[in-house]
C-alpha cells in the first residue's frame, strides 16, 4: 500500500480544502493518508514550513499548497 502523507500546520488555510481533496484520492485508490502537524517536528517545518501543506508521497514531496490530484492517482495507478 502507498504511503500518502499531508504535512499540515494551525491557521493554514490550505489544509482543509488538501485534506478534502485527499480523502477524495484515497477513496478512489482504496488508501488511508496519515496527516502530520509540522509543529511536532522540527525536521519537517525546516524543510516544508514555508510552502504547506505539503502532500508526500512514499516519503517524497508531491505537490505542495494545492494537490495536484490528477497527477496523485496517475502516481497511485488509479485511472
Amino acid at each position: 500500500m502507498a504511503s500518502l502523507v499531508l504535512l499540515v500546520t494551525k491557521d493554514c488555510f490550505l489544509c482543509g480544502a488538501a485534506r478534502r481533496d485527499l480523502d477524495e484520492v484515497a477513496a478512489r485508490a482504496q488508501i488511508t493518508w496519515e496527516e502530520i502537524d509540522v509543529v511536532d517536528r522540527d525536521d519537517l517545518a525546516r524543510e516544508y514550513g514555508d510552502r504547506l501543506p505539503v502532500v508526500l508521497l512514499e516519503g517524497k514531496e508531491h505537490s505542495y499548497w494545492d494537490v495536484d490530484k490528477p497527477r496523485l492517482l496517475r502516481d497511485l495507478g488509479v485511472s
